[in-house]
């Protein structure tokens, strides 16, 4: 039976919007034949969560960042595909069950990305919905130094994200250069329709003193790679 894992990396005081996330997760209906699970990774040398996380839930012991917890959280992943969900999000209904849809209505595809629904603003997704050729992502970060979608409503196929080595140890845009990786490979799908609420708070990172810098840097890094994969001519099959 296939198999959708929800993924994310939360670090020890986050209890409170931890718990509103797994129950948006235990709230989604899937496609009949589908199953879900919930893979949990905590951050930080005093794990706190693991008692209340109703999910596969394990601690790194360390501080480790974001992207070596998402890439610990990956290792345990048994799903065929990954849908990233960050500790103070929340599902809306029926996101998982479009993602699989999209997949299923273009086998070509290798990921979604799904819109978020703001409660402060509105989010102007910058790519049409539908099918986007390989390339679509990373031609727009190279030309405009951001990303033309949320990363945080990320499902991919398991595959290719383990392919591309996981998130990747950016400063600043983990997520970005990932997605820019696995979109440079294959195909994927925009969805345009909200699939998750994006819950702005004082405790982010991004809101955090010091967060731009490296910038520079860190968009440096995802012009290489994609440069270094179009010299090689890195491609997934045919598409």
């Amino acid at each position: 039976m296939p198999l959708l894992s929800v993924l994310t990396a939360v670090h020890g005081d986050r209890a409170d919007v931890l718990a509103a996330a797994g129950e948006s997760v235990a709230a989604q209906e899937l496609p009949p034949g589908w199953e879900l699970e919930w893979v949990v990774q905590e951050d930080g040398e005093r794990p706190r969560l693991g008692e209340g996380a109703q999910a596969f839930y394990a601690a790194n012991g360390t501080q480790l960042g974001v992207a070596v917890t998402r890439n610990l959280a990956l290792a345990r992943v048994r799903g065929e595909l990954v849908r990233v969900l960050d500790s103070d999000d929340v599902l809306l209904p029926g996101a998982l069950a479009r993602a699989i849809g999209a997949f299923n209505a273009h086998p070509e595809i290798q990921w979604v990305v799904g819109r978020p629904r703001m409660a402060d603003a509105v989010y102007f997704q910058l790519l049409p919905e539908g099918v986007h050729a390989r390339g679509a992502i990373g031609a727009y970060v190279k030309e405009h130094r951001r990303s033309p979608i949320h990363c945080a409503g990320l499902t991919a196929r398991t595959t290719i994200i383990r392919a591309v080595g996981g998130w990747c140890a950016n400063p600043r845009a983990e997520d970005i250069e990932l997605v820019a990786a696995i979109s440079e490979l294959a195909p994927g799908y925009v969805d345009a329709t909200p699939s998750w609420l994006y819950r702005s708070h004082e405790g982010q990172t991004v809101r955090q003193p010091g967060w731009r810098a490296l910038h520079a840097e860190s968009y440096l890094m995802i012009h290489q790679r994609l440069a270094a994969a179009r010299a090689l001519g890195l491609r997934m099959g045919t598409n």
